[in-house]
């Protein structure tokens, strides 16, 4: 199973970048109609989208669309709906699960309020919802967030709720320094010790350093192919490893996925 690592986002009004984003390594691509696209060119941002979308991308497309409480957002979910290639739109500030319950397309919530991540665990739920992520910019503004710990705890609530409804685990928002390699990497490895994986970018320079912080360590990819390796000899669901570390089905499982990471990153410089 190929994990999604990496999003990039480029704005709808730019589809001279459509091509270029989906060549730039990221996992996939979100078309951005929303914060990106200025009121005066989100009309024909909507048009780009949807002749990229009939032109068969090369890997997955999501499109983040206006926010539904308003006329323009509603125009680009029917318009999208029935689309070619997409694989999800990304609805901003989803506060409650019942926006979800007429949406005829798969949907990928972004909690950008107190009241979203107070449904957090609803919302996620949602047999609509294929995803959930932190809108983080907006979560400081609107709690006035200076803590960084505070921001730790809700990233955590995010990533219970997508647990405990069997979503994949909540990427990391976007790092808005674009020139900041080691901040990213930084970022992301704690993010990461939270149980983020994975990460949306704003610009191609970021894909690599973001497959790097998480790419597991030698160390820990070491460990998974004995654990696997001795799973396989032993052939029995729990046992000891000779150096008195106990493995069982969780801990053989999370060995396997370390494994296909390693794989899927092992081109990352």
């Amino acid at each position: 199973m190929t994990l999604t690592v990496t999003w990039l986002y480029v704005p709808g009004d730019r589809p001279e970048r459509f091509a270029k984003a989906a060549a730039s390594g990221a996992d996939e691509i979100i078309i951005d109609l929303e914060d990106a696209v200025a009121p005066d060119h989100k009309d024909q941002a909507r048009t780009n989208t949807l002749t990229y979308l009939e032109s068969h991308p090369t890997i997955p497309v999501q499109v983040r669309i206006n926010d539904l409480t308003t006329p323009r957002g509603r125009d680009d979910l029917t318009a999208l709906t029935g689309a070619p290639a997409l694989t999800a739109v990304r609805l901003p500030k989803v506060e409650s699960p019942h926006t979800l319950d007429d949406l005829p397309l798969p949907a990928y919530a972004l909690l950008e309020s107190a009241a979203g991540i107070l449904n957090a665990a609803a919302i996620a739920a949602h047999p609509r919802t294929t995803g959930i992520a932190l809108g983080e910019q907006d979560l400081t503004a609107e709690l006035t967030l200076t803590s960084p710990t505070a921001l730790d705890h809700l990233r955590l609530q995010a990533v219970l709720a997508a647990a405990a409804a069997g979503l994949p685990p909540v990427p990391m928002s976007v790092y808005p320094d674009i020139r900041d390699e080691q901040g990213l990497i930084t970022s992301c490895t704690a993010g990461r010790a939270l149980g983020l994986f994975g990460r949306t970018a704003i610009h191609p320079r970021q894909i690599p350093p973001i497959r790097r912080a998480f790419r597991p360590t030698p160390e820990e990819t070491t460990q998974a192919r004995d654990i696997v390796h001795a799973a396989e000899q032993t052939g029995q669901a729990a046992f000891t490893l000779p150096d008195g570390r106990f493995v069982d089905a969780p801990i053989l499982a999370r060995a396997r996925r370390t494994l296909t990471l390693a794989d899927q990153l092992a081109d990352t410089d």
